[in-house]
């Protein structure tokens, strides 16, 4: 008997189709609290800003904005949602990049480009100086993460007091609170993080939020990359112009089409919904069908591979026209922890989808 309240600025597209459907109680806030009302926001085209030569990381307009708000002592929020220096290791004579041994992953740079880690299985070694694949000595540092970008914005602003906050820095005991008690004192002029910063805080003299890589989430294979990217988006946009200053908002992007880019400038959850759920209902994910995931893990490729496509012969015999089976197939991460994975996916009426996957695991 005890009521429990979900509560979101944008919730999941499940959450607000149940909603919908009645089966929530909808309870509505249509306006934000505070004088100034929804920070205006601008969209930056990464592709011209690069055709004309200008910087990766910072663009003019979003370089102008953050000078701005330093000389008149507000404060500034960067998201990057991808930590480290360099997103990879690229050897220019034979085009391979740096792979961890274990994962089907690069190797992502920390420390200045000098540590190599994956951030899936924790392996760490000193950067190679030379190219393990064919031992050529010219390799280049492709990509960056938010160590780069404060190290972008510090070069930029040599006066201001810049820092990080993602999951490297917060590792250590006690930085999380000692970085936002920081901020929220007034002790740094411009705060550098991942999805970190960009829910729950409330920063009144925080006047410009920048995003230097709006397409981050897009290209991730996963059906709700759109979903999760207009949420993080519109999440990080709340932050700004909370105090009696009007908020701005700069978003840099590859894709300034996209839809999920272009609600999110808006703030706007209801038109989003329905672009999304056209998605959704064209290729039956959720909340139209139900979805179930098989994941067959083995040290032997070719084991799990026989066992994966074993299990998808079984459940298409098993379908009946109630639930459709696609694969087996790779894993999106093929390989994690010296395991290779392979995946049957299957969509359609969530209890015929569990008893067909109990009768076919035993």
């Amino acid at each position: 008997g005890c009521p429990a309240v979900l509560g979101s600025a944008t919730p999941s597209v499940e959450s607000h189709a149940n909603a919908l459907r009645g089966k929530y109680e909808r309870l509505l806030l249509p306006r934000r609290s505070g004088p100034q009302g929804r920070p205006r926001v601008e969209i930056v085209d990464r592709r011209e800003v690069l055709r004309a030569g200008g910087d990766p990381i910072l663009s003019p307009v979003l370089l102008a904005a953050l000078v701005a708000r330093f000389a008149r002592r507000e404060q500034s929020l960067v998201l990057l949602n991808r930590r480290g220096y360099a997103t990879s290791l690229l050897c220019r004579e034979c085009g391979q990049e740096a792979m961890c041994p274990n994962c089907s992953v690069t190797l992502t740079l920390h420390r200045g480009g000098r540590s190599a880690l994956c951030h899936y299985c924790g392996h760490e070694a000193k950067a190679p100086t030379a190219c393990p694949s064919c031992r050529g000595a010219f390799l280049r540092l492709t990509g960056f993460g938010t160590e780069r970008v404060a190290e972008a914005v510090q070069a930029a602003l040599p006066g201001a007091r810049v820092d990080r906050l993602d999951r490297d820095r917060a590792r250590r005991r006690g930085a999380l609170a000692q970085v936002l008690a920081a901020f929220e004192k007034g002790e740094i002029d411009v705060l550098v993080g991942t999805q970190m910063i960009a829910k729950g805080h409330d920063f009144p003299n925080v006047t410009l939020v920048g995003v230097v890589d709006a397409d981050v989430g897009l290209g991730i294979p996963d059906f709700r990359s759109a979903e999760r990217t207009f949420q993080l988006l519109t999440q990080v946009a709340g932050r700004a112009g909370r105090g009696e200053a009007a908020g701005e908002v700069i978003l840099q992007t590859h894709m300034p089409d996209h839809y999920a880019l272009g609600h999110a400038c808006e703030q706007d959850y209801a038109s989003f919904f329905a672009r999304e759920m056209e998605f959704r209902r064209t290729m039956c994910y959720p909340p139209v069908a139900a979805l179930v995931n098989v994941i067959v893990r083995a040290a032997d490729a070719a084991k799990g591979a026989a066992e994966a496509d074993g299990i998808a012969r079984t459940l298409r015999a098993s379908a009946g026209g109630r639930y459709r089976v696609l694969g087996s197939a790779h894993a999106p991460l093929a390989r994690l922890r010296n395991e290779h994975r392979f995946q049957v996916l299957l969509k359609g009426s969530r209890p015929a989808m569990r008893e067909a996957v109990k009768a076919a695991l035993v």
